[in-house]
């Protein structure tokens, strides 16, 4: 019995070895834009400067923050956007200060942390756990996004595809 209940122990502290943070420092994804201007405002690191760093999208009714962490000698953050839909943060991106850290620390971190990314091309390496896709580009962004979200609102557009995304799409199925 006792070799059953550590095995299930264990098993569930696996699990949560490779979970994926939902956010970096204190942005976290579904927090609704009051609480997100909060954090960030407390956090030097972004660069947060007030509501002057929100946008507004007028045709649905998205918000966007953009901070800038390069003001802050002390951060490893650039620029940085903050994407709302249906009043909740979904996407997070953060461009990294390539004078003061490597793609390749990062990528090697995000490996020993959270596995060997699920996907990985030249351009990009992502991980994904069913609630948060986190994904490493290059030249050096870092970007989570709330899986749910994203994919309700890609399933939500009626955005017909192209002629040549048509095209390649027969392309490839024909190989």
């Amino acid at each position: 019995m006792k070799k059953i209940l550590f095995s299930f122990f264990a098993f569930f502290l696996c699990l949560n070895a490779f979970s994926l943070p939902n956010g970096y420092s204190s942005a976290k994804l579904g927090m609704n834009i009051d609480d997100l201007k909060k954090a960030l405002k407390n956090d030097f690191q972004f660069g947060y400067r007030g509501d002057r760093d929100v946008s507004l999208s007028p045709s649905d009714g998205q918000f966007l923050i953009e901070t800038d962490g390069s003001q802050s000698g002390y951060s490893f953050l650039e620029r940085c956007w903050f994407q709302f839909a249906e009043e909740k943060l979904y996407i997070i991106t953060l461009n990294l200060d390539r004078t003061k850290v490597d793609h390749y620390s990062v990528f090697s971190k995000l490996c020993e942390k959270y596995g060997n990314p699920d996907e990985l091309s030249p351009k990009k390496s992502v991980w994904r756990d069913g609630n948060v896709i986190m994904s490493l580009e290059k030249p050096l962004t870092l970007k989570y996004v709330d899986a749910k979200a994203f994919d309700s609102k890609k399933n939500s557009s009626n955005v017909e595809k192209t002629t040549v995304e048509k095209a390649k799409d027969d392309f490839l199925d024909s190989l």
